[in-house]
């Protein structure tokens, strides 16, 4: 009889914020080759769906949730309706985040700040606030939070952004110093420079081609994910690639 590989996800309920393209996207093709069932949210259901092919070419399903995170009241929603669907949940990835432009530190507008701080930081406490409950009576609750490696750089025109993503990892670090009794483990993923939309945003004279494909440093997400996940309370790093070896810093 052939070997049949084990799926290192096989049956766990993950959530992932961003769903719809980049990281988040990549993220959800890898989860349906490890056999997770899938809950993905995003801004635009028609990004949703065009991921919801590839998930179903993989063999697995998924719940498309277009909603909008600065919605904060319906993060709660979402929570309930997770458990009246799935009865729990096992990861949460919260992977959204916008960059909201380059601006001076004084300069950027009230409301694009704000809807900065909101994706990035105000949604994720949200996100722990309604599911910590669900995470902490899996048997092997994982959370995991995308962050970037340019927060610890002092950045000219970055200030608003990397201080959104600084107060998240805080934020997070804290949470996973609190949970460590339990079954949960919680973490931060720091992708490096990735190819998408956002990345050539933010620096557009980067040529793509350069960098990594979102699909080769979805690794770091699985193995944050798994039963056997060795971290807690870590920023773990694609910290560089030989080939196709990922190295975790």
């Amino acid at each position: 009889m052939p070997m049949t590989i084990k799926k290192r996800l096989e049956g766990k309920v993950a959530l992932i914020t961003g769903a719809g393209n980049g990281i988040g996207a990549a993220i959800a093709k890898r989860f349906a080759q490890e056999g997770a069932k899938l809950i993905l949210v995003d801004l635009k259901l028609s990004d949703l769906e065009k991921v919801d092919d590839v998930v179903q070419a993989e063999g697995s399903s998924a719940l498309l949730v277009p909603f909008d995170l600065k919605d904060l009241p319906r993060i709660e929603d979402l929570a309930t309706a997770t458990f009246d669907r799935f009865g729990g949940l096992d990861v949460l990835v919260g992977n959204a985040g916008i960059l909201g432009g380059l601006y001076p530190t004084q300069d950027m507008p009230p409301s694009v700040f704000h809807d900065l701080f909101t994706v990035n930081f105000f949604a994720n406490w949200h996100l722990i606030r309604c599911f910590d409950g669900m995470l902490k009576r899996s048997d092997a609750g994982r959370a995991i939070f995308t962050t970037s490696g340019f927060v610890h750089q002092e950045m000219p025109y970055w200030g608003n952004f990397l201080s959104s993503k600084s107060a998240l990892e805080k934020m997070v670090l804290s949470y996973a110093s609190e949970v460590k009794l339990t079954n949960l483990k919680v973490n931060l993923a720091d992708p490096g420079q990735v190819r998408t939309k956002q990345h050539a945003q933010a620096l557009p004279g980067v040529d793509p081609m350069t960098l990594p494909h979102p699909d080769e440093i979805t690794e770091v997400f699985v193995r944050l994910s798994e039963f056997a996940c060795p971290y807690h309370g870590q920023i773990v790093k694609v910290a560089d690639r030989e080939g196709d070896v990922i190295k975790f810093g």
